[in-house]
């Protein structure tokens, strides 16, 4: 693999010289088109999404929006996430794809990634922050090895009102990954998918040590993020739509500090490394949502 720990294992020494949300710097900005390695490019295969917000579907107007205590009044706290066929969840989103939903479980505080099964037509459109109620599917299908968080739900899941403030604050911080280890686990950008045993996470909420700076590959337009964890410098497609659109709207291939937070309407606070589904064999892993403080 190109570069060295030190120098980070997630980008090729040629590529280090130069080379979605509702609220909150990093390295300086600048111009031109930023190269990345090609043997990540499956991972960014996924990460231009349009540029059209999704309607907003009546899922979210199912039920009167509430806000803060009145959303946690009634959770009960649990140690473990519940996992049963027909377990009913209350959820805090913080980051939502076709490919799965990234929720905090309320009741225990661990992250899930929700399979949703989407209308035909319909495009996921859970926003940052929404609470949601979800029940789970009579089979759950919860025995991915990679991604060992996943659990299938029945049917979308019910809009029911949001949080904002010391409440989401309190929530993400009790999250946070420290910077001891490797990103979920393992070093590089990817690993083959029958290397995989349900012993590391597939998730990580991270405050990065460095940045983050959001680039454009020129060769294909991708959303990249850059930023230090530890000793590292890494390189992370994005998949969150909100930070790719923000790149966009600018118009340059590059932003940083104050020009991102400007973009992006909050100062980027935390990152959600996911780890994707298998592509051509392997998990990558991936920026799948640019997060605020809270």
């Amino acid at each position: 693999m190109p570069g060295t720990r030190r120098q980070g294992v997630h980008a090729p020494a040629h590529a280090r010289g130069g080379a979605a949300t509702r609220r909150g710097g990093g390295a300086a900005g600048g111009g031109g088109a930023v190269p990345v390695p090609e043997e990540q490019l499956t991972a960014a295969g996924g990460a231009a999404r349009s540029s059209e917000t999704p309607a907003r579907s009546s899922l979210r107007a199912a039920e009167p929006s509430r806000r803060g205590r009145a959303l946690l009044r009634d959770v009960v706290h649990r140690d473990r996430t519940l996992t049963a066929g027909g377990a009913e969840l209350r959820l805090l989103v913080i980051a939502c794809t076709p490919e799965d939903t990234t929720a905090v479980d309320l009741a225990s505080g661990s992250l899930v990634r929700l399979r949703v099964p989407w209308p035909a037509g319909h495009a996921p459109d859970l926003a940052l922050f929404d609470v949601v109620e979800a029940t789970l599917a009579d089979d759950p299908e919860s025995d991915d090895l990679a991604q060992p968080e996943a659990v299938t739900v029945a049917a979308p899941p019910r809009h029911v009102g949001s949080l904002q403030g010391r409440r989401v604050r309190r929530v993400l911080a009790r999250l946070v990954t420290t910077h001891d280890d490797p990103l979920l686990g393992f070093h590089g950008p990817s690993a083959p998918y029958w290397g995989f045993h349900g012993l590391r996470p597939s998730l990580a909420l991270i405050r990065p040590a460095r940045g983050p700076q959001l680039l454009r590959r020129g060769a294909d337009g991708s959303t990249w993020v850059r930023f230090g964890w530890a000793r590292d410098d890494v390189w992370l497609p994005v998949e969150d739509g909100r930070a790719v659109r923000a790149l966009a709207a600018s118009r340059r291939d590059r932003l940083s500090g104050k020009a991102l937070a400007t973009a992006l309407g909050f100062s980027p606070h935390y990152l959600l490394v996911a780890l994707s589904g298998p592509r051509a064999g392997h998990c990558y892993k991936i920026c799948a949502a640019v997060l605020p403080k809270g």
